[in-house]
């Protein structure tokens, strides 16, 4: 099985495992993560969810490109930004608090999978990024080039990482918030054990609002409905009238 569910006390476990082939993301796979998503809310004895690369030389180094060789149309490629949204956006909606555990590359989905996440912990090779502009030449949804940004900082970074095809190394991850943590590989398994028991310990409510206050706020709210009240009132149009009458 490529994705792999693991369930070791109150932490569910979701390891990425095409170690072949970097754990690059198939079809298949895309499907299982929404399945393993789907898990972790509906167990209440699940309280954080961990997702890892198999084989410890990348996370996930994005989609399998021979996923595109199938693409005739333009429309193909609208779709599959679409189901890849859709992915990104139930992982990023588990009620669970989510930790990605990066070894080695998170390239192109990857680095939006671990976006997704709450909290990333690195080892010192780790690396980020989103070649697109030297691989394929494709682009992103306007709601992953928004979830990239929030999550690096700014948009002018986020330019940087795909204008140039660029590497996010671990220590400037770390700098600039991206990833929590960077734990030596010797040290992994106690640091991430410890933040997960943390993690359970402290509140699921705070932590599920928290989460989800903070996804809403990346996007500007719909105010058709205030603007038709502002100027629907009885209130505008009279003092529209002591306005004009003075």
């Amino acid at each position: 099985m490529t994705v792999v569910f693991e369930v070791h006390d109150d932490v569910a476990w979701v390891t990425f495992s095409r170690p072949e082939a970097h754990n690059a993301m198939t079809w298949d796979m895309y499907d299982r993560l929404v399945e393993a998503c789907e898990r972790i809310d509906e167990d209440p004895a699940i309280r954080v969810a961990v997702f890892a690369g198999a084989g410890g030389k990348a996370f996930v180094a994005g989609t399998d490109i021979r996923q595109f060789t199938a693409f005739e149309t333009a429309q193909d490629g609208l779709e599959y930004e679409r189901r890849i949204d859709a992915v990104l956006d139930r992982l990023e909606t588990v009620r669970k608090p989510t930790v990605a555990l990066v070894e080695g590359f998170a390239m192109g989905s990857g680095f939006a999978i671990a976006a997704c996440c709450d909290l990333r912990v690195a080892t010192p090779d780790a690396k980020f990024g989103m070649p697109i502009a030297r691989t394929v030449g494709n682009c992103l949804s306007m709601a992953n080039y928004v979830r990239l940004a929030a999550a690096l900082g700014s948009q002018a970074r986020l330019k940087d990482v795909i204008f140039q095809a660029r590497t996010v190394k671990a220590e400037e991850a770390l700098a600039i918030g991206f990833v929590s943590e960077i734990a030596e590989r010797e040290a992994l398994d106690e640091y991430v054990a410890a933040l997960c028991a943390r993690l359970a310990d402290y509140s699921a409510t705070t932590l599920r609002v928290t989460k989800e206050a903070l996804r809403r706020a990346r996007f500007v709210p719909e105010g058709d409905d205030l603007i038709l009240e502002a100027y629907g009132s009885e209130g505008f149009r009279a003092n529209v009238r002591a306005f004009l009458d003075r």
